[in-house]
């Protein structure tokens, strides 16, 4: 079984590169985010054509996250319980569901933008909210997993120079104690294998020839419990996803299960 995780940084624009991947990789599961689509504008379709049944959580704009299947889907919880939202609303940023054997969540934590933004202290709430939500099923016999977008860099190692992001969101001490925090539920990060490069980075700038340039971080993750973790037999992220035209800004990253 083959499952990713992949922020797509809209599906409209991303759309013919999302089915050739999807029809070439042999992806069982797909955990989507940042849709940028309402609901009902989501290419429901194109993707029932190549065999994939769709959750969706979106209503435009800049979030929006979806479970992709071609081996079930069932059991579907749209949005985060106990979300703390952000301004006066709920962003659609988590859904969950499961899919043959496996259970997972597909999540788009807040980025944060400044430490001294509201926005920073709604994403170290929406993480507490997170944890405590995936709890029983983190502790469960199940597979289960949560994918996503993490925007947080677990580790130094984890972007390309640490110097350049003194002071910025994505790997502050708060955010990181999140991540030990949610993996205390039970979950352990399944870090990919780079295709290239000795770092298995996720995501990079369109700007100032990042991409080319290595200049990357490891924010897309998948925090599995301990049938998920067992069932691994290879995870990557598939680099070459992120290049040419067209491209989203994050690469797949893909796990390998047997189970």
């Amino acid at each position: 079984m083959r499952i990713a995780t992949w922020n797509v940084n809209s599906i409209t624009a991303r759309l013919p590169r999302l089915l050739a991947w999807l029809e070439s990789s042999g992806t069982d599961v797909l955990c989507l985010q940042e849709a940028k689509v309402a609901e009902e504008q989501f290419p429901f379709e194109p993707l029932r054509e190549l065999g994939y049944e769709a959750a969706v959580n979106a209503t435009g704009r800049w979030n929006g996250v979806a479970v992709l299947s071609k081996v079930g889907l069932a059991d579907v919880v749209k949005g985060l319980p106990g979300d703390p939202g952000y301004d006066g609303s709920v962003e659609p940023r988590a859904i969950s569901a499961t899919c043959g054997p496996v259970r997972v969540w597909s999540v788009y934590v807040p980025n944060g933008r400044e430490v001294d933004h509201p926005h920073y202290a709604y994403k170290l709430q929406w993480f507490e909210a997170l944890q405590a939500a995936v709890a029983g099923d983190a502790a469960g016999s199940r597979p289960f997993a949560v994918l996503g977008d993490y925007n947080v860099a677990p580790a130094d190692d984890d972007v390309y120079d640490t110097a350049a992001f003194e002071g910025l969101t994505h790997v502050t001490p708060a955010e990181r104690a999140a991540l030990t925090a949610l993996r205390g539920t039970g979950l352990t990060d399944v870090v990919p294998r780079p295709l290239k490069y000795d770092h298995p980075y996720t995501y990079w700038d369109y700007r100032q020839l990042a991409f080319p340039k290595n200049r990357g971080m490891r924010i897309d993750l998948v925090y599995g419990n301990e049938a998920f973790g067992k069932a691994v037999k290879d995870s990557y992220v598939d680099r070459e996803e992120r290049k040419g035209k067209g491209a989203s800004d994050h690469a797949p990253v893909v796990v390998d299960l047997e189970v």
